[in-house]
């Protein structure tokens, strides 16, 4: 907690204990003409209350906020703190009592302590009562203080954790990315060198995009696409079919923000699964923007009798609808199913998410 707000806490404290004091001795005074008593005149009478109704309070306050606080409470000794707190303000009664006496061999108020022992020990009980519940007091603002603290705390770790994870999530994105485009381009070279060059083009406007632009927070839903549609003409040159992987846009795309690379993993994890299926409209792509969301759709074949081959790279459907949760949390909904030889995505993100 910053230490002005702290700071202000103990000023209001002792202002609102100053308030008390005051009303007490209003109470006191009903029915009394105070500028007739000469009790109530001068500074006497203040330095005398000051000795067992203030001096004991602040000791009391200070001796649990700092010194009882940080030795039992934080070690959850509430056995000696319960011991210690008694003493410490039978401590401050005692002090209170040896004020008095001092004040009143000044000729400063009363010595009441000399009255009987009964009177002194009843004097001792009451200032120590109330340091006791200012002590108490100070415990509670010094526990208040440390538990705004932790959470601070706890809410600084789970960014920089978020922070973390999510930069671990991106940097998982490229090595899946490049690793198929330049296989696909180096067989390429030796069929269609004017072809190959048109997609190493791409390759560098996509790298250029991975280095510059996954890093800023959000983007323009249109560049987020362009780099699908580059990503989709960069792995079409493995197959001559024409219709291999098809897609159609609703809307004004350049309206939205997203952050950057977030429908990419559906993109590549479609023509990963689609690897061994040889025919037209193998890959669907469907994005949408309207009525305060963005839906993006994502459907492909695949040979569910196709062994596993374990292919290295890509990214898990664990790890995607992670990365979602960390950028959209109950700002999206996300469905992915299977129904025969087709598997469809389907990705939704409330328009809020998005404009924040």
């Amino acid at each position: 907690m910053n230490k002005s707000v702290i700071a202000m806490l103990h000023v209001g404290y002792w202002f609102l204990y100053a308030c008390l004091l005051v009303l007490i001795l209003m109470c006191v005074t009903i029915g009394t003409n105070v500028s007739t008593e000469p009790i109530f005149k001068g500074y006497r009478f203040w330095l005398f209350f000051g000795g067992f109704a203030v001096l004991p309070a602040v000791a009391g306050f200070y001796l649990y906020y700092g010194l009882l606080f940080n030795r039992f409470l934080t070690q959850k000794k509430i056995s000696a703190l319960f011991l210690a707190g008694i003493a410490s303000a039978l401590l401050c009664g005692l002090v209170g009592a040896l004020n008095i006496t001092i004040l009143s061999i000044f000729d400063i108020g009363n010595n009441i302590l000399a009255d009987s022992w009964q009177s002194a020990l009843f004097f001792i009980l009451f200032v120590s009562f109330i340091a006791m519940l200012n002590g108490g007091m100070g415990l509670l603002l010094r526990g208040f203080i440390r538990w705004y603290d932790e959470i601070k705390l706890k809410e600084d770790l789970a960014r920089k954790n978020f922070e973390t994870e999510l930069a671990l999530v991106k940097s998982q994105l490229d090595p899946h990315f490049l690793f198929n485009t330049i296989n696909n381009i180096d067989v390429l070279i030796t069929k269609d060198a004017e072809k190959a060059s048109a997609c190493l083009k791409k390759l560098s406007d996509i790298m250029r995009f991975m280095l510059y632009e996954s890093h800023s927070a959000q983007i323009s839903l249109q560049e987020e696409w362009a780099y699908v549609e580059k990503l989709i003409d960069l792995q079409k040159i493995r197959t001559s079919i024409a219709n291999y992987a098809t897609y159609t846009t609703e809307g004004d795309l350049s309206a939205a923000q997203i952050a950057p690379m977030t429908l990419i993993p559906f993109v590549e994890n479609a023509f990963k699964h689609a690897n061994r299926v040889k025919a037209e409209h193998a890959i669907r792509l469907h994005l949408k923007v309207g009525d305060g969301n963005i839906v993006f759709e994502c459907e492909n074949k695949f040979n569910p009798n196709a062994p596993d081959t374990n292919e290295p790279g890509g990214l898990g459907n664990d790890l995607i609808a992670k990365r979602l949760s960390l950028l959209y949390p109950d700002h999206h909904h996300l469905t992915m199913e299977k129904n025969g030889d087709l598997y469809g995505v389907r990705l939704s993100i409330d328009q809020k998410a998005f404009k924040n």
